[in-house]
């Protein structure tokens, strides 16, 4: 029984209301909305997919070291779980909003559809600032946050990831709380822990590996050379850094990276094992690293370059940035980094964009792997899990730009298009309960 209505008709969908255009979960909905008209989406199911099934908000008062309490808010987006248990990220951020959760939690689902996973999509937050905690005070935070969610959390319901300012040490905590109050050890209820507790080998570079392997294949479409390649990457956390790193391993030039001190160029190319050393010796930023001319972010993503790489944040191309940038490919290593007003500039322009939701699937990928390997109590080698990755992000560019083609869009529609219309047929096939 297909899934399809005979016209199109927006209005069934949503009743007009006004535009946030700074909204996160607005720039999601604007691309899910030309890929349901071209799947001439069902009504109901397009209701039903493009809003979160659950939204769990949480207070969590911490003890500081002062012997004050602080409260913190918190929040866990649980966008769909049709193919599976949902499966998302933590950020810790100052600026964390429920509204950019929502969008972070549904641009998962589609993640996980597009490369196969069988998985839904989640995302979780807490509002705070890092830096200004103490490692016990971040402790208090992630356990009391994970104990609020202990009815949430789970191997076969829902499963964290660390995101923005988390890490392995944070899965840790986040491990240990839930397997203390389930009174039993479950390593598989949360992925992007140490290997030691039964992380994947590969996990920590997975998402800048997958950065890597799609750049490429979008190279070989382009008939471009990695060694005649020039990069520029902004953002240089886990996901910036590991792709500038592969990326020059691969035979390109990088010839600029930048942090929120600002961008670092040199027109001859960067040694980025020197650029990494330096930033994890200089308290994890670039700020005074000298062999390099200081630019600021916004000149960086407008450099004479052939392959951009936005590894930061959202909403940092817009369309002004656009109308002014050089480079002929754009990899999305962050979630939502291009503006949807930017998206007809690019495509003018015929600049090849891998969107967010392929560009950046290696995490979520691995993170799968170890999710896999922690139900089996087997573990792979890492060549292991390097070689899979590769061969599923491979496989899911490959089919993303052959549906581009086909429907004569963008890769972004065409990823959102495959994305989308696996999980309308699994909920097709598994029905509505009522």
């Amino acid at each position: 029984m297909p899934f399809k209505l005979d016209v199109y008709d927006r209005s069934v969908y949503r009743e007009p209301a006004p535009i946030d255009r700074d909204s996160p979960f607005q720039s999601m909905m604007e691309r899910f909305d030309v890929a349901a008209e071209i799947l001439e989406l069902n009504p109901g199911f397009y209701e039903y997919l493009c809003r979160p099934a659950r939204v769990h908000m949480t207070s969590i008062p911490v003890e500081m070291d002062t012997g004050r309490v602080k409260v913190f808010e918190g929040y866990r987006v649980i966008h769909n779980n049709v193919l599976g248990p949902s499966k998302g990220g933590v950020r810790y951020a100052p600026d964390v909003t429920l509204n950019e959760v929502k969008a972070l939690a549904a641009w998962m689902t589609w993640k996980c559809s597009l490369v196969n996973l069988p998985f839904g999509g989640a995302k979780g937050g807490i509002i705070c600032d890092p830096d200004e905690l103490s490692r016990d005070e971040l402790e208090r935070l992630t356990r009391r946050y994970t104990a609020d969610l202990f009815d949430v959390f789970g191997p076969d319901k829902d499963i964290p990831a660390p995101d923005m300012n988390t890490n392995e040490q944070i899965m840790a905590w986040i491990l240990d709380t839930y397997s203390m109050h389930a009174r039993r050890t479950e390593n598989a209820v949360v992925t992007g822990k140490p290997v030691g507790l039964g992380g994947s080998k590969g996990r920590r570079q997975a998402t800048g590996r997958g950065v890597m392997t799609v750049t490429l294949a979008a190279m070989d479409r382009l008939g471009l050379s990695p060694g005649e390649c020039t990069v520029a990457v902004q953002g240089f956390g886990n996901v910036g850094s590991t792709a500038a790193d592969l990326l020059s391993q691969q035979g390109c030039t990088v010839v600029a990276v930048s942090d929120v001190t600002g961008g670092y160029y040199n027109e001859n190319g960067l040694n980025i094992q020197e650029v990494k050393a330096y930033a994890e010796q200089n308290g994890g930023t670039l700020s005074g690293y000298e062999n390099a001319t200081h630019i600021t972010n916004e000149e960086l993503l407008t450099l004479d370059v052939d392959v951009l790489v936005p590894a930061a944040k959202e909403d940092q191309i817009d369309k002004t940035i656009a109308e002014n940038m050089e480079a002929r490919i754009v990899a999305e290593g962050a979630n939502g980094p291009t503006r949807p007003e930017a998206d007809q500039v690019l495509q003018e322009k015929e600049v090849l964009v891998i969107p967010d939701i392929l560009a950046n699937a290696g995490g979520v990928t691995v993170s799968y792997f170890e999710w896999v390997q922690d139900r089996q109590g087997y573990f792979w080698t890492e060549d292991r899990v390097n070689q899979r990755l590769d061969r599923m992000m491979q496989k899911a560019f490959d089919k993303v730009y052959k549906t581009a083609e086909k429907h004569d869009v963008s890769l972004r529609i065409g990823a959102y298009v495959m994305g989308v219309r696996r999980v309308a047929e699994a909920l097709r096939m598994r029905g509505i309960y009522a």
